[in-house]
């Protein structure tokens, strides 16, 4: 393995290139040991400041975790969207095409976490701002661009213009567009047709699909289904009973890593989605992938916030290895 970066961390033989277009939110995450009820109020445990957003996220994710990735995006005028700018340059992601605005403010999330003896939930509300006023003509470098890269990941917290066309110049060079379905927006067939890979977690699953994902064996449906509109490859995020995987030669289930304790799930799916694209890009097989990006999401939600809690590549491959597991040749 090759020595790539200042801290030592060893990195893939041939480093991946990611492009994420994408939301920059701010997350003010509350702690409390109950959520309110409607028109209650209760006393929380805790408040912090956190630089989120599904596609920054997972933007920072895959920089950790060695890949060299750049992020288009927008902001607000305001020192949130300094902050969230910055933190995503200290992650090692190129950030020369996230534009600022002052006809909105940034993204700002309302990050309630339920913490209890029972476990931990949360719940989210995006106000999206600035997300929301990308451009065509912010995107435009990438007609000729997006060869340079090895996949492209979106999300929906940007305007679907904005990804529709992102995905057409994809295809047209033959890059692979891997789309994460959060928040829930219905998904055109003949756009579903241009995407190799669909990653949406078991409750957009079952809105995309029409049928309820509760379990493995429903899992497996739902992306059958999701095969059957186009698709390329279909990725099921469970929580704790893991993430299945399903293309038109192979399906398997991935189990969630045992012995994980959940503090804080707000970034776990941008996780485990930053690592699997990662770990592709890189020469790993689906299966390994599935494992690789298990374990990363295990690493997050034992942490709070959002990108504060994403992994660095010696971090998941150290808990791999406590498992028992190897990740494969591809991350020697």
């Amino acid at each position: 393995m090759l020595k790539n970066n200042k801290k030592g961390i060893d990195m893939m033989k041939q480093l991946p290139k990611i492009l994420v277009v994408g939301s920059l939110v701010m997350d003010l995450i509350v702690t409390t040991e109950r959520f309110p009820d409607k028109g209650e109020t209760v006393l929380g445990t805790g408040f912090q400041t956190a630089s989120g957003g599904k596609g920054a996220n997972q933007a920072v994710q895959a920089a950790k975790l060695g890949a060299r990735v750049t992020m288009v995006g927008k902001t607000g005028e305001d020192d949130f969207g300094s902050a969230m700018v910055r933190s995503l340059k200290e992650s090692g992601v190129d950030t020369a095409h996230i534009t600022r605005t002052d006809r909105a403010s940034s993204a700002v999330g309302n990050v309630q976490v339920e913490s209890n003896k029972e476990g931990n939930a949360n719940r989210i509300i995006v106000v999206s701002g600035a997300n929301m006023l990308i451009e065509l003509d912010d995107i435009a470098f990438l007609k000729d661009g997006i060869w340079d890269y090895d996949m492209v990941l979106l999300q929906h917290e940007i305007p679907q213009a904005i990804n529709e066309q992102v995905v057409a110049f994809a295809a047209r060079a033959g890059v692979p567009v891997m789309l994460n379905t959060a928040p829930y927006a219905p998904v055109p067939r003949d756009y579903l047709a241009q995407l190799a890979f669909i990653s949406p977690n078991e409750h957009e699953a079952s809105q995309l699909s029409g049928i309820p994902v509760v379990d493995r064996d429903s899992g497996f449906q739902a992306a059958e289904a999701l095969l059957k509109l186009g698709v390329g490859a279909v990725v099921i995020t469970m929580g704790r009973q893991g993430a299945i995987f399903m293309n038109r030669d192979r399906r398997f289930h991935s189990p969630a890593v045992p012995g994980t304790r959940a503090v804080d799930p707000t970034a776990a799916g941008d996780s485990f989605v930053g690592a699997f694209c990662t770990a592709l890009c890189a020469g790993a097989e689906p299966d390994q992938a599935m494992t690789f990006a298990n374990h990363t999401a295990a690493i997050t939600v034992s942490r709070m916030g959002a990108q504060p809690s994403l992994p660095e590549m010696k971090e998941v491959l150290k808990l791999m290895k406590e498992k028992g597991l190897d990740p494969g040749d591809w991350a020697k």
